[in-house]
């Protein structure tokens, strides 16, 4: 009865904790949406707006690049600039050059960007060639912008070509003949920095209309382009009679360059939007009515009771059932718990729901799992340490008796005036000290050196000197880092495979230098080589002796070291020798911890 209890208490809990933080959030968010919503919504719509004017300024940034790209294709015509350049006579230029504005203004331009005239002038304003499209006796155009046969804001270019200004001119001028404005670009042409004349494309003016009309929010609002100091070059939607003096003050403070400061500017019925382009000093200008941004506020107003009300009622009806299902899994996990507590440890959770109920028994029956796998095997762990312990007490015992051995028997031997037995001695006693010390498995360049030069002084008394060796080490990398016994089991190779059967001189040659960012050693024999076959072999199975590392050991160390580049090579002909190519990456000793810890391979 008191568990019956127990589970009641737990599933009102957590049906009043669903029903509470449902209706507490639904209660509070229409209390606050009443107050908030029509600031938020009218704040969106502002900012929404805003984002599309500025989308709007980059489209027609790009459309003003691809004006300036063509005019500057004239820099292709090198002979044109030449001419400019030497100050020819406008006579001279226009006998010469009178095709170049058609052949432009036909070849450069796509047939979207409307191009409509194009003029090239002189850095002293006089005129070289002219190209008019689709000139009628009632739409034309005017065959020099200075011929003041119609009033083409010519001043402004020549303004413009007076200044220091190099960024290309937007401006526009009104067509009496078309009755439309034409947009206007005017592109410097310089050579090592002084200007040596320009060019004037007109453009029709729809093509940044259509660019505008995609970022228009409805017929009632009025946009318009126009840059600093100079008249607007197109606009689109209604002007209503109310904005009208507004928008006239508007586009005179741009005329005179004083821009309005910030970008959006509120009034009683309107907003003012204002997106600036630095770059060709051509601003975006749009005159809103204020109802258009608030008439959203109203309908969602109206809705947002019933929404309430509507989820409040759905919260209680689905709270109890749900509140219901989560009890009786935990309720059931507890149980089982509780008999795992005490002490059926082999017991798992079972029959679990595909939910996150289920996949927290999932988890905790992999949890049980795991911890008895982790005692068996700190268990087992114990017991190979203890091993090791024991093994390593041993092993430490037989290598000592060896060095000391031996650096008494090079003593008695030197007493004895034995030298050659003496120093026999010493060598092999630092063979057997450097391969046995295994407290570092990284070795230097230099130490490797030291520890084959004890090897080959063995060798030669063994041999008699029979063999010749060279040593070509650069100084520079006598200091790098390179696994332990890597080099003597390849010129051990060299003897016991290349040289056993040799007649004649017998020669081995020790290289090591840096290539790039990479360590490489080479030992090179002249005995009697061997086969592909024999070559691909050796890197993939052991062919030395017992007692020896074979290169397919060396091999496979270093790939797993360093990765699947590096490792051994092999170059070798039959009866002329062998090279073996040892090549690793560069590490020193101060360095290769921290590599061993960032690049080993488990």
């Amino acid at each position: 009865m008191k568990e019956k209890k127990k589970n009641l208490k737990m599933r009102g809990k957590i049906l009043a904790l669903c029903l509470g933080i449902s209706l507490s959030a639904l209660i509070l968010q229409t209390v606050l949406y009443l107050h908030t919503s029509s600031t938020l919504i009218y704040k969106e719509a502002k900012e929404e707006n805003l984002r599309l004017m500025e989308n709007m300024q980059n489209e027609i940034e790009s459309y003003a690049k691809s004006m300036e790209n063509g005019l500057l294709r004239l820099y292709n015509q090198s002979e044109f600039i030449s001419d400019l350049r030497k100050d020819l006579p406008a006579e001279i230029l226009r006998s010469k050059w009178n095709r170049l504005a058609f052949n432009t203004g036909s070849e450069n331009f796509d047939t979207s960007l409307s191009v409509l005239a194009l003029y090239l002038y002189t850095a002293d304003n006089e005129i070289i060639s002219t190209y008019r499209k689709a000139v009628t006796p009632k739409h034309t155009y005017p065959i020099d912008i200075y011929d003041g046969t119609q009033d083409t804001n010519a001043q402004v270019v020549k303004d413009y070509v007076a200044s220091d200004d190099s960024v290309m001119l937007v401006s526009s001028y009104y067509n009496v003949y078309r009755q439309k404005d034409v947009a206007r670009f005017v592109v410097k042409l310089y050579h090592n920095r002084e200007m040596i004349g320009y060019a004037v494309c007109d453009t029709d003016e729809k093509a940044l209309r259509y660019l505008m009309k995609k970022y228009t929010a409805g017929g009632e609002s009025y946009v318009w382009i126009q840059p600093g100091g100079d008249r607007a070059i197109t606009a689109t939607g209604e002007l209503s009679e109310d904005n009208r003096t507004y928008y006239e003050s508007a586009a005179e403070q741009i005329m005179e360059e004083d821009v309005r400061a910030g970008q959006v500017e509120e009034q009683e019925n309107r907003v003012f939007f204002s997106v600036q382009q630095d770059k060709y000093n051509m601003g975006s200008y749009a005159l809103m009515p204020r109802r258009l941004l608030e008439k959203n506020q109203r309908t969602l107003t109206q809705y947002l009771i019933l929404i309430g009300l509507a989820m409040s009622g759905a919260a209680m009806l689905f709270s109890f059932p749900i509140s219901h299902s989560l009890t009786k899994q935990l309720e059931k996990m507890t149980k089982t718990m509780e008999r795992i507590k005490g002490g059926e440890t082999q017991l798992r959770m079972s029959n679990l729901p595909e939910d996150e109920i289920g996949e927290l028994g999932l988890t905790f029956n992999e949890m049980l799992d795991r911890i008895e796998g982790l005692i068996a095997r700190e268990y087992e762990a114990k017991l190979m340490v203890n091993r090791a312990e024991y093994k390593a007490l041993q092993a430490q015992i037989n290598p000592h008796f060896l060095y000391n051995t031996l650096d008494t028997m090079s003593s008695i031997a030197e007493i004895s005036d034995c030298g050659e037995v003496s120093a026999l001695s010493q060598s092999l006693s630092n063979i057997f000290r450097y391969s046995l010390d295994m407290k570092n498995p990284f070795s230097t360049v230099a130490k490797e050196i030291a520890h084959l030069k004890n090897y080959i002084y063995v060798m030669n008394v063994r041999m008699q000197g029979e063999v010749k060796y060279v040593f070509d080490v650069e100084e520079g990398v006598l200091q790098d880092t390179l696994p332990r016994i890597s080099i003597q089991p390849l010129v051990e190779n060299a003897i016991n495979h290349g040289l056993k059967n040799a007649r004649g001189e017998k020669r081995v040659c020790i290289r090591a230098y840096k290539s790039g960012e990479n360590l490489q050693i080479i030992v090179e024999d002249n005995g009697v080589g061997i086969s592909a076959q024999k070559m691909e072999k050796l890197l993939k199975t052991d062919t030395g002796q017992e007692t020896s590392i074979g290169l397919s050991n060396i091999h496979s160390r270093m790939k797993m070291l360093y990765g699947e580049e590096y490792g051994l090579t092999i170059e070798s002909e039959e009866g002329k020798g062998t090279k073996v190519f040892l090549n690793i990456p560069r590490k020193k000793m101060d360095e290769v911890e921290l590599w061993k810890a960032e690049n080993t391979r488990c």
